[in-house]
C-alpha cells in the first residue's frame, strides 16, 4: 500500500499557503495552463498534486537568503 499523500487543487493551494506563505488554487490552475507549476496527475477530470512534488516546487521558488537590498537577486525561478 502506498503512503503517498495527494491533494486536490483547492487543498494543494491551501497547503502551499499554510506551509510556505504563497500559492493558491487559481495560481496552480494558471500554471497548469502556461507552465512553470508543479507536476500534477489526473483522475478522470480531477487534478491532484503529490505532497512531495508540491514541496519541492515551492522550495525551488524561494530565493537565496539576502542580507540587504544591494545584494543581487539570485533567485532564477521566480513565480510567473
Amino acid at each position: 500500500m502506498s503512503s503517498k499523500k495527494f491533494f486536490r487543487r483547492k487543498d494543494a493551494g491551501a497547503y502551499l499557503r499554510a506551509t510556505f506563505g504563497f500559492g493558491s488554487e487559481k495560481t496552480l490552475a494558471k500554471l497548469a495552463c502556461v507552465g512553470g507549476g508543479p507536476e500534477y496527475r489526473k483522475v478522470g477530470p480531477m487534478v491532484i498534486y503529490e505532497k512531495d512534488t508540491l514541496e519541492a516546487w515551492a522550495l525551488k521558488q524561494i530565493g537565496a537568503p539576502i542580507r540587504h537590498t544591494s545584494e543581487p537577486n539570485l533567485n532564477n525561478n521566480p513565480i510567473k
